[in-house]
């Protein structure tokens, strides 16, 4: 491609964008098309979009990806998208309450338990999604699978209670925050790209020191999730150690020896 044609296409996306618009190449209009047909699509869009959409593209011509793709046979597949995911996030865009009847962990109902809702959360570690909320009546901040949710009523929250619950709820979940150094084994210096994406899920900051050649990486998260970001530095192996971080270590020092007692009578 000649420097003009650069110049020309770089304009055409420049304005594009400035536009709000985005072009699509017909390999990615296939591929929509094709997720569009997933029964998932119909919980996902609205009646009008999803109409608004398949309009478009049925008006296209290209190639059509699902006659071209074989799917291999698979273990039962989880639900990305969950029905309630809409109705939630419009309420907590919103600031309004809400009255949750949901399923308890090991069996019973609780009903019409006023609350607060946070915010919607995905949990790598266990593929389900859970509503992040305030119980306004235990004065307590919940967790709850999406799944196990039965139903959600919209109520109506003063504007002065939505301001204290915010900052309740900021005050909660600063408490729950924890952090940890993890140093990179100089000799894996060249895999840092690698390293840094399989913490990609968390909040983090790397520091580099010149004259021992190490970097550190400083990760944020919450302590229920402690257990995913151990599932990342045992995948990761030998290339990184925790420096810093006594809950995650203990925890490291029990699964090695749990798995060195397994060989013990060799």
């Amino acid at each position: 491609m000649n420097p003009f044609e650069k110049i020309f296409n770089f304009q055409i996306i420049s304005r594009l964008d400035e536009m709000g618009s985005l072009a699509l190449t017909s390999q990615e209009r296939s591929w929509l098309k094709t997720m569009l047909v997933h029964p998932a699509s119909t919980e996902a869009f609205t009646p009008d979009t999803l109409s608004k959409l398949n309009i478009i593209l049925d008006a296209e011509s290209s190639t059509e990806v699902q006659e071209i793709i074989l799917e291999k046979a698979k273990t039962q597949e989880r639900r990305v998208y969950h029905p309630m995911l809409r109705t939630l996030r419009r309420i907590i865009m919103q600031d309004h309450g809400i009255l949750l009847s949901y399923h308890f962990k090991h069996g019973g109902i609780k009903t019409n338990q006023s609350g607060f809702p946070h915010k919607l959360e995905y949990n790598m570690f266990k593929r389900e999604w859970y509503l992040q909320w305030y119980n306004t009546r235990h004065h307590s901040l919940m967790s709850t699978k999406l799944q196990n949710i039965i139903s959600v009523e919209e109520t109506l929250v003063p504007l002065d209670q939505v301001s204290a619950l915010k900052v309740t709820l900021e005050r909660l979940l600063e408490e729950r925050k924890d952090y940890a150094w993890i140093q990179v084994v100089p000799t894996f210096n060249v895999e840092l790209s690698r390293i840094l994406y399989a913490f990609s899920c968390f909040e983090k900051s790397v520091s580099f020191d010149e004259d021992s050649g190490i970097y550190r990486i400083k990760v944020n998260y919450m302590r229920d999730e402690s257990e995913f970001l151990l599932s990342k530095i045992r995948f990761l192996g030998l290339r990184v150690k925790i420096v810093e971080g006594e809950h995650l270590k203990k925890r490291m020092r029990e699964s090695a020896s749990k798995a060195l007692a397994r060989y013990a009578d060799l």
